[in-house]
């Protein structure tokens, strides 16, 4: 399972560009998507001893191996980078084992006259980057 940094983000390049700008040696079957969000399946890019750079889809949610119910998932979203060594959610998932996410851009919201507004963060003139993401196997 994964966690991105952030609420919902997308991911709408090419796969072919995927497997360029990543150096994957396949590109992944995936279609655009604009609102990517929590429990949804996810590409992320992880180093394979045996295949080198690989791609993989999985579960955006991190289940720790030692819960017992997965719908934890939904509720472990984001790890704050300061703490994500610490918190026992995640601090296993991170001492074993890192990947990439690749994205097109993030949201962002700011509360503005009591309603929620999306506010969409993009690198300019690049068409992705990368967001931090610890995998975890939940059995």
């Amino acid at each position: 399972m994964m966690r991105p940094m952030c609420g919902r983000y997308s991911l709408h390049a090419n796969p072919g560009v995927i497997a360029l700008a990543f150096k994957l040696g396949v590109a992944i079957d995936w279609s655009a998507r604009y609102n990517i969000t929590p429990s949804s399946r996810i590409v992320i890019v992880r180093e394979d001893a045996a295949a080198g750079r690989v791609a993989a889809l999985i579960k955006w949610g991190l289940i720790p191996g030692w819960a017992k119910d997965p719908t934890i998932g939904n509720k472990l979203a984001n790890a704050r980078g300061e703490t994500v060594d610490e918190k026992p959610s995640f601090r296993n998932a991170f001492k074993r084992s890192r990947c990439l996410i690749p994205a097109s851009g993030f949201y962002e919201w700011k509360t503005v006259a009591g309603r929620k507004q999306p506010y969409y963060m993009h690198p300019v003139g690049a068409p992705l980057f990368a967001i931090a993401g610890i995998p975890e196997r939940w059995q």
